[in-house]
């Protein structure tokens, strides 16, 4: 397998509608055909190594992995979404740089990435066994059926799957009646209930509500309230003063007015 893809030295990309990654060409066109040919990039390959990482306690072997993808590095920015790639040796899993990975599929059946699904698919039934108790034992038919089912569909829709997508909807399957949360169940405490965390926006919200202002400031509402109620009061009794008042601020409006003529 090594000879076959040695003569892969480039390609280039492009950005899809659905925002993954395709190829559109490469170095050796004989022996690969970019029709539908999808590459993982950077974010995609950071969000799987998180993935898998659960399933090294159930037979994950990450050299699988590493020899199921061809790394690429970021050689040129092209435009217009396109952009060219280098082939690199960095480690799949080792590596700081941002890679894009090229699954290895020029022997779809037999192939190391074949052979990856294979692996990846063993090792998610045997966490969800572990993790559940079903009233009969998950198997690996069971499991490739339902995924196959769902490719298929895409297939009659004309529509492409992609290799990240291919690989999430094994790590993240999950037979029916169960929820991908149930594989890590809340470890809550008393105090936990009795102070939930809140993002930003609720926060926000609790700030505004007038129904959680502290005692000192209803205090203070109800002190500024009893002064103005007070001064009220004062006016309402002297009479005198509020005509007085009234014809200082009458006099100072027309003493303007002749000051702009």
């Amino acid at each position: 397998m090594a000879k076959a893809t040695s003569t892969l030295d480039w390609c280039v990309v492009r950005l899809g509608e659905d925002h993954n990654w395709w190829v559109s060409e490469t170095s050796d066109p004989v022996r690969w055909d970019v029709d539908g040919l999808s590459i993982i990039d950077p974010r995609q390959r950071d969000h799987l190594i998180e993935l898998v990482d659960p399933l090294r306690d159930y037979g994950f072997d990450q050299d699988v992995m590493e020899r199921a993808f061809i790394p690429f590095r970021i050689e040129k920015d092209l435009g217009s979404g396109k952009v060219r790639l280098k082939r690199t040796k960095e480690s799949l899993f080792e590596s700081e740089e941002k890679l894009f990975v090229l699954p290895d599929i020029l022997d779809e059946e037999n192939g190391p990435y074949a052979d990856l699904l294979d692996l990846l698919t063993r090792c998610r039934v045997k966490m969800l066994n572990d993790l559940f108790e079903f009233e009969s034992k998950l198997t690996v038919d069971e499991v490739e059926d339902e995924l196959r089912e769902a490719q298929n569909s895409h297939f009659i829709e004309g529509k492409a799957v992609h290799s990240f997508e291919e690989i999430t909807a094994i790590l993240d399957f999950m037979p029916a009646g169960y929820e991908s949360d149930d594989e890590k169940p809340a470890k809550s405490t008393e105090e936990d209930d009795d102070l939930p965390e809140l993002d930003e926006t609720e926060e926000e919200k609790l700030k505004n509500d007038d129904s959680l202002k502290w005692d000192e400031d209803e205090d203070k509402d109800e002190d500024d309230g009893e002064k103005k109620d007070k001064d009220k009061d004062d006016e309402d009794e002297d009479g005198d003063e509020k005509p007085a008042k009234n014809d200082d601020e009458d006099e100072k409006p027309r003493a303007r007015s002749r000051g702009k003529r």
